[in-house]
């Protein structure tokens, strides 16, 4: 399935399929690792934690669904606990010029892939998604897409933060 996460001003991701909202991702602050993610009418808050914050949960209410770390091979490993079952996947970052971000599973199973496209003059942030069908059958399938999105975009801002 192919998804479109389009973005004005880097705040507000808003994520459809054939122009049909899938899902939002709300950032407070451009370079803020605290965001919000809507989903129909569920709320879910993305927080950093620690000090240095190298770890963001995604919380709904006090209960974690879900938390992410980069490690230092620049890979992004994800811990899901939806229903109480915990779940790992990596989101790599493949390629410079025609980069991607590709989520799999720990069998090495690519679930999603994701291209980001930025407008640089109006300022827009896109990123086109495509989606496997083992993940098209997830319960979690759009808080995954948009927590994915999140990690492409702490991804892109740690790098832009080191050079």
């Amino acid at each position: 399935m192919e998804y479109q996460a389009i973005a004005e001003k880097y705040t507000n991701f808003k994520v459809s399929k054939d122009g049909n909202p899938v899902g939002q991702l709300n950032y407070k602050n451009w370079f803020k690792f605290n965001a919000e993610i809507e989903i129909l009418k569920s709320r879910y808050q993305v927080e950093p934690k620690g000090f240095w914050g190298t770890t963001v949960e995604v919380l709904d209410g006090k209960k974690v669904l879900l938390k992410f770390t980069m490690n230092w091979d620049g890979n992004i490993l994800m811990n899901t606990y939806f229903n109480d079952i915990e779940k790992k996947y990596t989101l790599s970052h493949k390629g410079f010029f025609k980069e991607s971000f590709v989520l799999s599973d720990v069998k090495g199973t690519e679930l999603l892939m994701m291209k980001p496209n930025i407008q640089w003059r109006s300022l827009n942030y896109e990123y086109q998604i495509n989606t496997s069908e083992i993940l098209e059958t997830f319960e979690e399938k759009n808080i995954l897409l948009l927590i994915s999105l999140h990690c492409a975009n702490y991804y892109m801002s740690m790098m832009a933060g080191m050079g």
